[in-house]
């Protein structure tokens, strides 16, 4: 049964767990397995984990901590940074990870979503993008942590990759990244309306409410946050939290199909 999916997302560099503000200033906020142990505990719907540094560097993905992450998880995982071939995929998958997340790989060969959906099958296979307001309207896809332009309008690569197979679109928000003030909800209106694959937005959350516009305009959709479920307070302080199993059904109970 589809429903509604509440996502923490955690961004690994140097194997430390870091946040951003508009893909800059990475901080380092602590240990990523021990954040999987507590999301452990509070029963998330899903882990994303995006490793900042693979591409920028040109590095294939950590196996070594992705296979700690994944014996340490019991909860859906996925992954993204730095895979680039069929290959590497399978290898994530080999560690147990469910889904694995492909952006700058994808846009520079498309062909290779339908190879790995044909492989692995499409529900496994995640396009993420980055996504930034262009100066005088529109949206622009980027990558290497949102420094490379590309000149692809976020809403047609989408369409192209919901065509050659993916299972799912994940819609990064450059300039709402650690703001903690509201989704951009025109880029998600924009996005949903091209495509019917299962859609998950990042980029803004920074409360309940937040969470929950985004639920109550499009129903069946996953959001995701960083820096809200890992940061307490007006001075940030680092605290993991999720919502309580009371709160998370309120909000998502209506939203059931």
């Amino acid at each position: 049964m589809l429903r509604p999916r509440i996502i923490p997302a955690l961004l690994i560099q140097d194997k430390g767990l870091v946040k951003t503000v508009q893909f800059s200033n990475p901080k380092y906020v602590g240990d990523p397995i021990n954040a999987v142990k507590i999301f452990n505990e509070k029963e998330v719907d899903e882990l994303v984990i995006f490793d900042i540094d693979a591409t920028t560097k040109g590095l294939e993905p950590d196996y070594n901590l992705l296979e700690r992450i994944a014996n340490q998880s019991r909860m859906p995982l996925c992954y993204g940074g730095g895979a680039k071939t069929v290959e590497q995929a399978q290898n994530i998958f080999g560690l147990g990870i469910e889904k694995i997340a492909l952006s700058s790989a994808v846009l520079q060969n498309p062909n290779l979503i339908t190879e790995l959906a044909e492989r692995v099958g499409s529900q496994s296979v995640i396009v993420v993008l980055d996504v930034k307001k262009k100066l005088f309207g529109g949206y622009e896809v980027f990558t290497h942590n949102g420094k490379k332009s590309t000149g692809i309008d976020p809403k047609d690569f989408v369409v192209q990759a919901q065509n050659l197979g993916a299972g799912e679109i994940i819609i990064n928000s450059i300039n709402q990244d650690g703001m903690m003030n509201g989704f951009d909800m025109n880029l998600i209106d924009k996005i949903r309306e091209k495509i019917s694959l299962p859609l998950t937005v990042l980029g803004g959350a920074g409360s309940l409410e937040d969470i929950e516009k985004v639920i109550k305009r499009h129903g069946i959709i996953g959001v995701a946050a960083d820096s809200f479920f890992v940061f307490k307070g007006i001075y940030k302080a680092v605290l993991i939290s999720y919502p309580s199993k009371l709160a998370k059904k309120i909000l998502l109970n209506e939203y059931r199909n």
